[in-house]
């Protein structure tokens, strides 16, 4: 980011105080938008640092000052120390402090700790406090008065019982955080609000720093869109018009029929556990599949059968004496496969017998389409052969979680998951295949070295089944991409907008049912409402005659 803002100013005659006064801009525009518009005779604090995340505080205080409110600007430091654009804001704001021509403003410097416990032992109550202590130039970790600013942050919302206490707004990213890391460094601002430049930084993104950015706007302030495609970068954040996008191209048409939008084959269940097999092809048939068979165990069949969507078909497997699927069933599933355009293989399969696990090895070896593996499939190849790859024509996509993670990877050493990018990357570079890591903020490692951040979804999610489900939707989404766009369909792209509908449903079922009581199947349930939300014109019958 810092490369893309040299280069504005250097080519495209934007200068570095204009890029300040844009950033304050936005941080304006989102407050502003936060009280529905009106900023009348609110109280607003502007924690400012002595670097340039400190002079957009000072120039976000002389844009305000031209509205009526009442405005408390703190500078930790000397005006006289600060440089750069950072002086030329704050020596404006001392001057139109020292003028008769706003009466709201005060502009004070403080240097020490001794002099901060003062302001903060008489500060009054705020409506607005901006955090513009550091952006994302912080490499160590927060001391002295600003561990004090931090801590006197945290008690203006959780000391009064009564009231939501100050929005608390950081400007870029949280003082406290290293832009450039998932985990936090040492004590940081808990934000509401978060506005980032230009674009995300990492830390804006991914847990558990990004738990302390609340709400994240990102502003555009000016700087061209090519320098940004040109920082090559491999890290990217799943936006709503990449769901959107996908949608659009795998539209119902009026001459649509069940073959169009493809056929999902689920290889799911076993003798007592039948319920993940029907929540994976509730959920593919639900996302948009035309077609969904199960074929479970031949003593799981009537389960499953007296438990799925009336539209759902399901076939019987040969299995083992426990009730789960044998390898003499892999001459009927790979028949199976050849007429299918996406398999998902898995969900409650058991992988404590060895007759399963070659079964689920035939499967991935002989397939001859895209397949989404999951659950106890993973188990069965773990630690996963290193012989074993994904190529382009069929391509494979594993979705573990933590845990099975580290059961592919070998090991049980927690710490190797850190840094959950890295480790995505790397897996799915080596194999060349497709990883979706799930957990907070789910990553989509491709086989090229990019990553995907997905950030819809909530805690809710954390529930039985939820993996499941999620597992029957990326199944559907492939699925209607081959069957929508045959030589043009797109795996990937499918997987992410997957995982940003899912996560959307069930923001939508956390939203109605809480994220406590939701369960699975409301996930499923509430595809309907994503999914019309992302392209309320394509699901209009009629709409694309």
């Amino acid at each position: 980011m810092r490369e893309v803002d040299r280069l504005t100013v250097q080519n495209h005659q934007v200068s570095s105080l204009e890029l300040m006064d844009s950033a304050a801009a936005a941080c304006l525009q989102a407050v502003t938008t936060h009280f529905g518009g009106d900023l009348s005779a609110r109280k607003i604090q502007i924690l400012c640092g002595p670097g340039n995340n400190g002079g957009d505080g000072a120039a976000l205080a002389r844009q305000l000052s031209l509205l009526d409110v009442q405005i408390d600007v703190i500078l930790f430091g000397k005006v006289d120390d600060t440089h750069g654009d950072a002086r030329h804001n704050f020596e404006a704001l001392a001057n139109l402090n020292s003028s008769d021509r706003v009466a709201d403003l005060n502009f004070i410097e403080c240097p020490n700790s001794k002099q901060w416990r003062e302001i903060a032992a008489g500060a009054s109550s705020y409506d607005v406090i901006v955090d513009a202590l550091f952006g994302t130039g912080l490499k160590r970790p927060l001391t002295g008065v600003f561990v004090e600013v931090v801590n006197y942050l945290g008690s203006s919302k959780n000391g009064q019982s009564s009231s939501p206490g100050p929005l608390i707004i950081s400007v870029d990213i949280p003082s406290g955080l290293d832009a450039d890391e998932a985990q936090p460094i040492g004590p940081a601002v808990t934000a509401d609000l978060t506005v980032t430049f230009t674009a995300p930084k990492l830390a804006n993104v991914l847990p558990p720093a990004s738990n302390l950015n609340g709400k994240l706007v990102i502003a555009d302030i000016g700087s061209p869109a090519a320098l940004i495609d040109k920082a090559q970068s491999e890290l990217f954040l799943t936006e709503e018009k990449d769901a959107r996008e996908f949608l659009i191209s795998t539209r119902y048409l009026p001459d649509s029929f069940k073959n169009t939008h493809g056929h999902v084959l689920v290889l799911a269940g076993s003798r007592g556990y039948t319920g993940a097999a029907v929540l994976c092809a509730n959920a593919a048939m639900r996302s948009g599949a035309g077609l969904v068979t199960v074929a479970t165990p031949v003593s799981s069949q009537n389960a499953a059968a007296a438990a799925v969507m009336p539209e759902v078909m399901t076939t019987a497997l040969a299995e083992t004496d426990r009730g789960a699927i044998s390898d003499e069933a892999i001459d009927h599933v790979t028949a199976l496969m050849a007429n299918v355009n996406a398999v998902a293989i898995g969900p409650g399969i058991s992988a404590t017998d060895e007759r399963t696990r070659r079964f689920v090895h035939a499967v991935v070896t002989q397939r001859q389409t895209v397949l989404v593996i999951d659950a106890d499939a993973l188990n069965c190849l773990s630690p996963w052969p290193a012989d074993l790859q994904g190529p382009e024509e069929a391509p494979l996509i594993l979705t573990p979680h933590a845990g099975e993670m580290l059961r592919l990877m070998g090991t049980t050493d927690k710490s190797a998951l850190d840094d959950r990018v890295a480790v995505a990357r790397a897996f799915a570079t080596r194999h060349k295949l497709i990883l979706v890591l799930k957990g907070s903020r789910s990553l989509i490692a491709a086989p090229d070295g990019r990553v995907f951040i997905n950030p819809t979804g909530n805690a809710g999610l954390g529930t039985a089944g939820a993996g499941d489900t999620l597992t029957g939707v990326i199944a559907g989404f492939i699925a209607q991409s081959a069957g929508t766009l045959k030589e043009k369909a797109n795996p990937l792209a499918a997987t992410i907008a997957a995982l940003y509908v899912g996560g959307l449903a069930g923001d939508f079922a956390a939203q109605k049912l809480g994220m406590r009581t939701m369960v699975a199947s409301d996930i499923r349930e509430h595809l309907s409402e994503a999914i019309r939300s992302l392209d309320p014109k394509g699901e209009r019958p009629n709409s694309n005659q």
